[in-house]
């Protein structure tokens, strides 16, 4: 749960997801002439984020390349929290793919969108900003359903928030983080805020120019934003709840 390792994972998944809609385009349709652009802006635009974060590990004198012994399978297996964060991402990647943008309509979409509308205040505002800049094409309901799931992985990581804080404690006795255990705290619920203010409230979506919104940025941050806000407000939880006393 320490800061550089937060960045990374954020910047991967974002980066996989806006990369895999470039690559999917309109419709599901492969645009097979673009895919070679795509995947060498997506490892350059992916390149980039490692590159300024992990020279963020290196000063702060944290970050060591593994030695062969070192090296464990176990330890490169993600954790519950993590494959149900990727399960979840992938099923909303593959519905905004090929079933949202022609399948948007309808008794289930419409539940979705509705339910959705009461639990998250900034539905609301997401359906005024796609109705004005015409560029709905399913991604209301791929909201809604990204919320879902966000609310779903909340839920189930809540349930183990008690476990990944005694995690949390045993990381910082074998490697200290390099911002300090209540700095970074402080940090995280910053940015906790600032994506609740965001996304669950729908800012993000009035300050966002139409062509933003109807392109790729606005895909991706309707589809993966909701997720990314579960796992940053559990790891945010999670280390607050760290600096207590172990019990």
């Amino acid at each position: 749960m320490g800061a550089a390792r937060l960045l990374a994972k954020g910047w991967i998944a974002f980066s996989l997801y806006a990369g895999a809609l470039a690559l999917g385009g309109a419709h599901g349709a492969w645009p097979a002439a673009a895919a070679g652009t795509v995947v060498v802006c997506l490892l350059l635009f992916g390149a980039m984020g490692i590159l300024f974060i992990s020279g963020y590990g290196l000063s702060a004198g944290h970050v060591h390349p593994p030695l062969p012994a070192e090296i464990n399978l176990q330890k490169l297996v993600p954790g519950f929290s993590e494959l149900v964060f990727i399960a979840f991402a992938l099923i909303v990647l593959l519905v905004q793919l090929f079933y949202a943008p022609a399948y948007h309509q309808g008794p289930a979409v419409d539940g979705i969108e509705s339910a959705m509308r009461f639990v998250v205040f900034g539905q609301r505002t997401l359906e005024t900003a796609l109705l004005q800049c015409h560029a709905d094409g399913g991604r209301l309901f791929i909201s809604s359903l990204a919320w879902t799931l966000a609310l779903i992985f909340l839920g189930s990581a809540l349930s183990r928030l008690r476990l990944a804080a005694t995690l949390v404690r045993f990381e910082r006795k074998r490697r200290p983080e390099a911002l300090g255990a209540v700095p970074l705290a402080a940090a995280l619920f910053v940015v906790t805020l600032s994506g609740f203010q965001l996304l669950y409230m729908g800012t993000a979506y009035t300050l966002l120019p139409c062509h933003a919104l109807a392109g790729l940025f606005g895909g991706a941050m309707v589809g993966i934003g909701p997720l990314m806000l579960g796992y940053i407000i559990i790891a945010a939880l999670a280390n607050l709840l760290a600096l207590g006393p172990e019990t």
